[in-house]
């Protein structure tokens, strides 16, 4: 392809969003980690580092996003899943537990959005 890569409004707000989300999700995870607990007694110790873990692993997925890097979205995919089945080890319900994977199908139909999709301008 000739010329800069292109990327969408919706695409870039989007993974804005992700970077934002999961900063402060990991901020919160690890400031109320305990408080988890409290709202959900079956929770093993490990879950909120792992938590954590995962959202500092989400940044740096959309980061890498931003720099044309088509593994990153396998990455978030590999994090999804594995949150979708801490969520469900910790008792959350199944329809909870599969909301998650929303984030990665509107991140996909992004992806595969425009012309060129920033899908095919990837690395």
């Amino acid at each position: 392809m000739d010329g800069p890569k292109q990327r969408g409004g919706c695409l870039t707000a989007w993974l804005i969003l992700i970077i934002l989300a999961n900063a402060l999700g990991a901020v919160v995870n690890l400031a109320m980690g305990q408080q988890l607990h409290k709202l959900l007694p079956t929770i093993p110790d490990w879950m909120p580092p792992v938590l954590v873990a995962l959202s500092v692993l989400d940044v740096i997925f959309a980061i890498a996003l931003f720099a044309w890097k088509k593994w990153a979205f396998y990455g978030f995919c590999a994090s999804a899943l594995a949150a979708m089945a801490m969520n469900l080890a910790a008792g959350v319900g199944v329809v909870q537990s599969l909301l998650g994977l929303i984030g990665i199908a509107i991140l996909y139909g992004l992806l595969q959005s425009g012309s060129p999709t920033a899908w095919s301008q990837m690395e």
